[in-house]
């Protein structure tokens, strides 16, 4: 069972009543995306078009990139764009978090803000902006692989 982090709908919550909330039409293939993106924090459009093609054959993957452009527009998930990799998309919209990247597997955790609320950091300079939010990605080796990657066999030595 996925980890559900405070901020994320409940996993009793359910989709028709989700996208009401959100000012949506409920239909099968939006209730659908939903229920992959609520079990599945942080995936692509095409991860989750791979699980609902296997529940759903008939479901075109258009259907699948309109109801996430459509939940992004009405504020339902966050779009995610980590450098290099496919946008992802997450249902924790309730506050300002960040992001830690694995460089090796391409595992996504989120990490809450260092200092308060948002926009959690202060630039040294706004140029006037009024600032509402800011997105930090932390990269590096997820706890798998910085242990694979130190218990890597060499071969060849004795």
């Amino acid at each position: 069972m996925a980890h559900v982090h405070p901020h994320t709908p409940d996993a009793a919550s359910s989709a028709p009543a989700a996208l009401r909330a959100a000012g949506l039409k409920v239909t099968e293939s939006r209730a659908a995306v939903y229920e992959v993106l609520r079990d599945m924090p942080h995936a692509s459009a095409d991860d989750v078009f791979g699980v609902i093609a296997q529940r759903m054959p008939r479901t075109s993957r258009q259907s699948v990139y309109n109801a996430l452009s459509d939940f992004a527009d009405a504020g339902l998930v966050r779009r995610i764009e980590p450098a290099g990799r496919p946008m992802l998309f997450e249902l924790r919209v309730s506050d300002n978090h960040h992001h830690l990247v694995c460089t090796s597997c391409g595992a996504v955790v989120d990490v809450d803000c260092a200092i308060g609320a948002a926009p959690c950091l202060e630039p040294s300079d706004t140029h006037g902006f009024i600032l509402a939010t800011a997105e930090v990605t932390y990269w590096g080796l997820c706890p798998a692989c910085a242990a694979a990657a130190t218990t890597t066999p060499t071969e060849g030595k004795a």
